[in-house]
């Protein structure tokens, strides 16, 4: 049984990400399971540190973009919206180049607070950074 509030696509995700730091850091929605999405992110110039290993921020960027759009498939969005709350990430082992891949479960979708787990890992599969993202549902704010 899937999670989502309704079936989305990988082109709609992406198309959602339009405009944004996501956009802007390369990362790319590239599938939705029943519970969970991914995503991938390059490791290049707009994600590396001076000493040319992908940046902790990136990552985190990463891990706040992927739970933050699997929080807004969970609700309703013409009524809700979601806020980060708190984050944290355990940085294991570098990458150096090629992209990374994160992986986006839910361990608690309440009516007003999500938080969701994502594991980052490398193109050879070893994990690189796990990371905890605790959202607030809110009301929609007019804009």
């Amino acid at each position: 049984m899937s999670i989502w509030f309704r079936q989305f696509d990988v082109a709609e995700l992406r198309e959602f990400q339009h405009d944004t730091m996501g956009a802007h850091l390369g990362i790319v929605i590239t599938d939705i399971g029943a519970d969970y999405l991914e995503a991938r992110m390059p490791v290049d110039g707009r994600t590396m540190q001076p000493d040319r290993i992908l940046h902790g921020g990136a990552s985190v960027a990463l891990a706040e973009t992927l739970g933050s759009v699997g929080g807004s498939m969970c609700i309703d969005r013409t009524r809700f919206q979601v806020v980060g709350q708190e984050i944290n990430a355990n940085h294991l082992r570098p990458a150096t180049g090629g992209h990374v891949t994160g992986r986006a479960t839910p361990i608690h979708l309440g009516r007003r607070s999500q938080v969701w787990n994502i594991e980052i890992t490398d193109d050879r599969k070893r994990l690189v950074c796990v990371s905890r993202l605790t959202i607030a549902v809110i009301d929609r704010q007019p804009r």
